[in-house]
């Protein structure tokens, strides 16, 4: 499999072909096909890497202390017992 900057600079490549005045209705099919595989792919990388910073960050520094798992979690301290959850 390539890798993460790989398979974002071939996106990059496809979305300028797609643009491209000279690239005609098929070829910009095949590119955007392959673009929202890319996509996808890619995206599920990014969730897996925050996912995986989220549990670092929020490792429990002493035994039994429960890891806080949201991102931002000053945010919502005032929102407690919305049901916007």
């Amino acid at each position: 499999m390539k890798s993460f900057e790989e398979r974002l600079s071939r996106l990059e490549e496809l979305a300028e072909k797609i643009r491209d005045e000279e690239t005609g209705l098929e070829d910009a099919t095949k590119c955007f096909e392959e673009g929202v595989k890319l996509a996808r792919s890619l995206e599920k990388d990014l969730s897996r890497i925050e996912r995986k910073i989220e549990v670092l960050v929020n490792d429990p520094g002493e035994e039994g202390e429960k890891p806080v798992l949201e991102l931002f979690p000053e945010l919502n301290a005032g929102n407690e017992g919305s049901s916007e959850e």
